[in-house]
């Protein structure tokens, strides 16, 4: 019997995606529920798992080949056996997969059965050292997916020493040119991914749609600096997620909109809607493009609880398995730039929502207080807002109280949950 693998629904507003990497070549053995294709859309990547064991038959379209919802990609040829014939062959070290069949059937003194470890998972188990006991699996039937190894990863939920145990060999130089020998000019031309065209497409919709204007001010971080030093490690030990910067700007900007509600609401057609909840953006970086997984109702949440949906969405966002409902709506956004060096920038909004707040590094500079010049730890922001709806009174009252709250982080105390 022949499966079809078919373009899975993802959303109601995506009719076509692009075919990623495929997992396994025509010939290959795939077992059911085995991530088998990537799929592209304009908002994130998805893993498409087969949906019976046996061969993976034909490959119908390829890597970069567009193709629409419901659209055949591929075809499975079932064959009764192998996926039993395939777990049984993952065995422990130094135990045979007859060994390893065996012990099912020895009752109370059997070995527990090896995890299933998917192969996306197990080149991830390889990169990074971590061991498949050391994951908590969420795939079906207790499969270890690569999302699990990198959550795992990312939360600091295994020992630190989860890197390879034997260094890579050190990439030498490349050798130097010849004397009079003309330099390289050449060319190559990648086609943009679906996701980095959507981009491309919202943004200069969005500076086009908008009357964008951009305020700014800067934060002195020593109190912030001062708490993650001295409770950072408890903060770890408790809640098993570092104490990061993204808490406290989270927790600020809920304060923040809760006093100026005009930053928190966005333009339908004549009509201005006014959010009585704070669904706050992160911008991430995930490799293939930027990706704003959404905090649903932040001013509900706790320190730990933002700092682990972050390190999550994280881990998920570089593995390409966030789910669509993650990435649409919200409020407001925060963008870090700050993490990859960035000064001073000016975001650009994230439509339909009206503002988004740019944070950058950290860096220590001369200011002025009681009269002295001291050195202190000192943080650019920027607020990007729609001018149509937001006039600069509003924006400069939001980025103070912003500044007010993450320079003095005890009056986040009162803010709610945070």
């Amino acid at each position: 019997m022949v499966v079809q693998l078919k373009v899975p629904a993802l959303g109601e507003s995506i009719t076509e995606v692009e075919v990623g990497e495929w997992h396994k070549s025509v010939g290959e053995v795939v077992v059911r529920d085995e991530p088998l294709v990537e799929i592209e859309s304009e908002k994130a990547t998805v893993e498409v798992p087969a949906p019976e064991a046996g061969v993976l038959k034909s490959i119908i379209k390829q890597t970069g080949e567009a193709a629409t919802v419901g659209e055949i990609i591929g075809e499975i040829e079932v064959r009764p056996g192998v996926e039993a014939v395939t777990s049984a062959a993952v065995a422990p070290p130094g135990v045979s997969p007859a060994a390893a069949s065996a012990a099912h059937g020895t009752g109370a003194l059997a070995a527990p059965p090896p995890r299933h470890v998917m192969p996306s998972a197990a080149r991830v188990l390889a990169q990074t050292g971590v061991s498949a006991e050391q994951v908590t699996p969420t795939g079906p039937g207790g499969r270890v997916l690569k999302e699990d190894v990198i959550r795992a990863a990312a939360t600091g939920a295994v020992p630190s020493a989860v890197t390879p145990s034997v260094a890579p060999a050190p990439v030498p130089p490349p050798p130097p040119a010849s004397p009079g020998s003309p330099a390289s000019r050449a060319e190559r031309t990648v086609r943009m991914t679906m996701m980095r065209r959507t981009i491309a497409r919202r943004l200069l919709e969005a500076q086009q749609a908008a009357a964008l204007l951009t305020t700014f001010n800067e934060i002195e971080m020593s109190e912030v600096v001062a708490v993650r030093r001295e409770e950072g490690d408890r903060f770890r030990e408790r809640h098993g997620v570092k104490l990061g910067l993204m808490s406290f700007f989270v927790a600020a900007v809920v304060a923040a909109l809760r006093e100026v509600p005009e930053v928190n609401a966005s333009i339908r057609e004549d009509d201005i809607v006014f959010h009585d909840y704070c669904d706050v953006g992160i911008a991430i970086g995930s490799g293939k493009g930027l990706v704003v997984p959404v905090l649903r109702n932040a001013e509900r949440m706790s320190f730990p609880e933002v700092e682990r949906a972050i390190a999550d969405f994280a881990a998920r966002a570089r593995a390409g398995t966030l789910a669509m409902e993650e990435l649409q709506g919200g409020t407001f956004s925060i963008s870090n730039g700050g993490i990859y060096g960035s000064l001073l920038s000016t975001p650009i909004v994230n439509p339909p929502q009206s503002a988004i707040l740019g944070l950058h590094a950290i860096q220590d500079r001369p200011v002025a207080r009681a009269g002295q010049v001291v050195i202190r730890p000192m943080m650019n922001v920027a607020l990007t807002y729609d001018h149509r709806l937001i006039d600069g009174r509003e924006a400069v009252t939001f980025l103070k109280q912003v500044k007010l709250r993450v320079e003095h982080p005890a009056t986040l105390l009162f803010v709610g949950k945070p």
